[in-house]
């Protein structure tokens, strides 16, 4: 069943998302002179937790002549890091016309061993050509998600920085036999950094 509100408050007390925001911000204070300035919103909604791209790392794949991306073998150089820009709407990355790159989330999660997360795209993003690609967080998992994003339009795309980036979905179900932790995921624990492509 997909969970609502107050399980999701609940659980965040417990630790299942840090830093926690119990409502949906819209808005923050801006500059020196705190002036309000809108932001892609954030925090808790009435089914889902909306969480924020962190600033940390923002990484764009890049074609190196000769090479293929495996996988099996991922080459880091690959990704080119990618330079925050700041300005009176906020700090964004830039994600040029039809490529794909990696963030990070602001948020750490500690997902329950009863439950899954499922993350999908805001449609904000969605209406400027932004696919968010991302995989569950299975039950028992924690760390910080590495996000995927596809910019499927023809014009560069900002996506903004300690704003609503994806939306996490809650699906609770009867305790599965083994989950992340105890079949000691590859993916457990991540750092508040892009992590690459493991086997």
């Amino acid at each position: 069943m997909i969970k609502n509100d107050t399980w999701i408050t609940e659980m965040a007390a417990k630790g299942m998302i840090t830093p926690f925001e119990p409502q949906l911000i819209r808005e923050v204070s801006g500059d020196a002179n705190l002036a309000i300035r809108p932001v892609i919103s954030y925090g808790l909604s009435s089914y889902g937790y909306d969480i924020r791209l962190s600033p940390a790392e923002f990484r764009i794949f890049r074609h190196i002549p000769g090479t293929v991306i495996d996988p099996k073998n991922f080459n880091p150089e690959n990704l080119e890091p990618t330079k925050l820009h700041t300005d009176n709407n906020g700090s964004y990355f830039v994600l040029p016309a039809h490529s794909y790159a990696l963030g990070v989330a602001l948020e750490r999660l500690e997902v329950p061993t009863n439950a899954t997360v499922i993350c999908i795209g805001k449609s904000t993003y969605a209406r400027a050509g932004i696919i968010a690609n991302l995989t569950p967080a299975e039950a028992g998992w924690r760390g910080h998600l590495t996000l995927e994003f596809s910019n499927s339009s023809s014009a560069d795309c900002r996506i903004y920085a300690n704003e609503g980036v994806v939306q996490l979905l809650f699906l609770e179900g009867e305790p599965c036999a083994v989950n992340y932790e105890t079949r000691r995921g590859k993916y457990q624990d991540q750092p508040e950094a892009v992590t690459l492509a493991r086997v």
